[in-house]
């Protein structure tokens, strides 16, 4: 069977000049989009849950068979750029990876194949033409680009929180793994002109690679955001396309699907991103933070990648310290209520950015800011109160709180004096004492003035209660002696009533 295929394939090095490869973008229109709808399962096949690897559909080959090419140390200089191209095409074919017994001649003719290439180009001995451009990109999107099956997990559970937990490996990821190398190597090399390969690499490949960032493989995430990366540095015509496409990707997780396997590695690359940003910065990268980043902190799945979402928020504020109050706000607006754990997650990233804001922009929210800070010292939860009972052992915090103490105390002074009496935990409960005694010695006379007053407002709120007690008692009273009313007056219903007769 393999002398048949090998018999189908020129022995040539063929000319590169064919107008075949000369044709600018033909790997975007012939490749991928015209062979999606007649696909075929490629090795990683997810046909039930048990097996445990990934699901995706490659294009269908349009060559039936490899033939080992003459090796490179074999070939004069004047030839090797027409080699190259020549390896590539026949890198073109795909086969199913599922059945490791199918076709693994070809497979392993393959894969020696690829390993060649890679290190031809990590060799960096020749400067690549167009057409071995060409034919490269061709290669990479036949190979790598394709359609992802739904993830059946994300139908099943009831939350998709655990979705991290247990990750899905593709079965062909030791062919996947040699052709992104051979990528990035590509991509990175001396040899590579950014004005010539900007027309290959262009636009729609980009949006392409973005389309595998959803691939369940944690190892495919990790090479597609290095190779993202070195795209971004490599063609800065790309630059606002990639940050927009990216952007996109993030406003359909907000707002629409709440389902992506690939937000943490996207954030990891914008982290990079916003660390080069130029001062002062642009309008646009305030809006993307203000419309991207802090919504990110809404969906339920936040801790899958709430360290990159974290250091982009963080980077942002080094770059423009005014920003930490617009931060705070778009915190208290997506404030968790429920889930407690998401609670200790926001307040871990509050801590960090009151540790570095400055007095201006902390008066524009301490308000609001110290309200929520009460109410999580007197969560039920002891994790969400001790987390914000720590806030008062960094030193920056406790001098901005005592520059404005006489709007602050007022608010957390009763939430402090509640846990002090009736919480459940003692470790919360020391603490309480801990921050009541540090309120005590930054202003005695301010804090003794707080708590009086305190007292005569529970004083009187107990009055109130007592009153309002009494007054329904007589009313209850006063109904329960009336006569019986006629059937159009109107009576009072005590609570044992049932029904109006």
């Amino acid at each position: 069977m393999l002398r048949q295929f090998l018999s189908k394939i020129p022995r040539s090095f063929g000319n590169s000049d064919s107008p075949e490869l000369t044709r600018p973008n033909s790997f975007m229109t012939a490749g991928p989009h015209t062979h999606r709808s007649n696909s075929f399962n490629s090795g990683c096949g997810r046909p039930c849950a048990t097996k445990r690897t990934s699901s995706s559909i490659f294009p269908a080959s349009v060559v039936a068979g490899i033939e080992p090419l003459l090796p490179f140390k074999n070939a004069p200089n004047s030839e090797k750029m027409n080699l190259f191209v020549s390896k590539v095409s026949l890198c073109c074919a795909t086969f199913d990876f599922s059945d490791a017994t199918k076709n693994s001649i070809e497979k392993d003719v393959k894969r020696q194949t690829l390993l060649e290439l890679l290190d031809f180009v990590a060799s960096g001995s020749i400067r690549f033409s167009e057409p071995a451009i060409l034919a490269m990109c061709r290669m990479c999107s036949t190979n790598l680009f394709r359609v992802f099956a739904p993830n059946y997990r994300s139908i099943t559970s009831n939350n998709g929180e655990n979705d991290d937990d247990d990750p899905i490996f593709c079965s062909a990821w030791p062919h996947l793994q040699i052709v992104y190398d051979l990528l990035l190597k590509f991509i990175t090399s001396s040899c590579l002109d950014a004005k010539v390969a900007k027309k290959y690499i262009d636009h729609a490949f980009i949006l392409r690679l973005l389309d595998l960032f959803d691939s369940e493989d944690p190892r495919e995430r990790e090479c597609l955001k290095t190779i993202l990366h070195r795209v971004y540095g490599k063609f800065m015509v790309h630059r606002p396309l990639i940050r927009k496409d990216i952007s996109n990707i993030f406003y359909r997780f907000v707002f629409e699907e709440e389902r992506h396997n690939g937000i943490a590695e996207l954030l990891d690359i914008f982290g990079s991103i916003i660390s080069g940003f130029a001062l002062p910065l642009k309008e646009e990268h305030k809006i993307f933070l203000q419309r991207v980043l802090i919504p990110l902190h809404k969906p339920k799945t936040l801790g899958v990648y709430f360290q990159q979402l974290s250091y982009c928020v963080t980077q942002f504020i080094d770059k423009d310290p005014k920003l930490s109050s617009t931060v705070i706000k778009g915190l208290l607006k997506y404030w968790p209520i429920t889930n407690s754990q998401k609670e200790v997650m926001f307040l871990d990233e509050l801590k960090d950015i009151l540790e570095e804001i400055d007095m201006v922009e902390f008066q524009k929210v301490m308000v609001p800011l110290s309200w929520q800070i009460g109410r999580c010292i007197n969560s039920f939860h002891f994790q969400v109160a001790e987390r914000a009972l720590l806030f008062w052992n960094k030193e920056h915090i406790i001098n901005i709180i005592a520059h404005n103490r006489h709007v602050i105390f007022p608010i957390i002074l009763p939430a402090l004096e509640k846990n002090a009496r009736n919480h459940w935990n003692p470790s919360v409960l020391n603490l309480t004492l801990n921050v009541r005694k540090m309120f005590m010695d930054i202003d005695d006379g301010f804090f003794m003035s707080c708590l009086i007053h305190l007292k005569e407002e529970e004083a009187e709120l107990s009055k109130s209660a007592e009153k309002r007690k009494k007054a329904w008692e007589r009313l209850e009273n006063a109904a329960n002696h009336r006569p019986p009313t006629t059937r159009n007056t109107a009576a009072l219903v005590t609570h044992s009533a049932t029904s109006i007769s």
